[in-house]
């Protein structure tokens, strides 16, 4: 489960709010904002833990000196990515766990965070020069560690989803003679069908795959009934069932989960070392799983964050 250069679209973006029949406006189309993890813009709100954060004195340390003296951490986003960043019902403030995480690490830093939002793809070269960092669920991948600093601070994979009480007696091991929705173009959508093929291949049933444009879409049939399972990234499935008031449940658990990472410039080893720390420290005393949970999501965390865990 890789986020590559093509990000979900404007319906993954929506979807909480497309569920709540409200509106909803398209990241790509907004200028660069900045943006706090405050405002009524927000489903969600992590602002009362985000104040208590103090100043860790020995994290302040390690930040680099011309990053405190202008008082400001300049990061990067694609927030197309609900709910770990997009863009909320304001139409311009940068939303979602990842923000809410960027601030707490800037509380223990002593220093501001600016979000500026951009296409996914002009964000890691874009890093050291543009902005002091990038966060925007960037999968960790040898590749990337090529170009950028990667600090891991969350873990994501495919999941799924059925109807509060799963009437249709889905098994978590298998799809095969069931109807499962899926956004057009996912991961998700590529091993539903796969799984068919080895479905018939072993004499069973196939799987019905209803692929969709928008992820509300297929959340919505599988609601509705005329899906038995929804097939997603797991902070996508997530975030549908704390969004659906109690009708969909997870089924199994997260498969094929990834790290995700901050990126930093790959000479900005200071910078690193004082994200690193930071999310540790948040990881630790419990404030990244309280941030998590908060979107529906408390499943990604990590117990270790680090510096470039595939490069050993």
């Amino acid at each position: 489960m890789i986020r590559t250069v093509f990000p979900r679209t404007l319906a993954a973006v929506c979807l909480a709010t497309a569920l709540a029949l409200t509106g909803c406006t398209d990241a790509s189309q907004q200028g660069s904002s900045g943006s706090s993890a405050s405002g009524s813009a927000s489903p969600a709100s992590n602002d009362a833990l985000i104040d208590s954060i103090k100043k860790d004195d020995a994290i302040a340390k390690l930040v680099p000196a011309d990053i405190a003296k202008n008082g400001t951490l300049t990061i990067g986003s694609d927030a197309t990515y609900a709910p770990a960043e997009f863009v909320g019902s304001d139409g311009k403030t940068i939303i979602g766990y990842d923000v809410d995480y960027a601030e707490a690490m800037a509380k223990l830093m002593g220093i501001n965070v600016k979000f500026s939002n951009a296409t996914f793809d002009t964000l890691i070269p874009s890093v050291g020069t543009k902005y002091d960092m990038a966060i925007s669920s960037f999968t960790i991948t040898a590749e990337r560690e090529k170009q950028v600093n990667l600090v891991s601070y969350f873990q994501a994979g495919m999941a799924k989803a059925v109807q509060k009480g799963n009437p249709k007696k889905v098994p978590a091991d298998s799809l095969c003679g069931f109807t499962v929705a899926v956004e057009t173009g996912t991961s998700e959508e590529a091993s539903a069908n796969e799984q068919s093929k080895e479905c018939t291949a072993a004499g069973k049933k196939a799987v019905n795959v209803l692929s969709y444009k928008a992820q509300t879409d297929a959340t919505t049939n599988v609601i509705g009934g005329k899906a038995d399972v929804s097939y997603a990234d797991s902070m996508i499935i997530a975030y549908s069932i704390e969004q659906t008031n109690g009708k969909l449940e997870p089924l199994g658990g997260i498969t094929d989960a990834e790290p995700f990472g901050v990126a930093v410039g790959k000479n900005d080893t200071q910078l690193a070392k004082a994200v690193q720390a930071a999310t540790q420290k948040l990881i630790d005393d419990g404030s990244m799983k309280k941030i998590l949970a908060t979107w529906g999501n408390e499943s990604g965390m990590i117990k270790t964050s680090e510096i470039n865990p595939t490069v050993k």
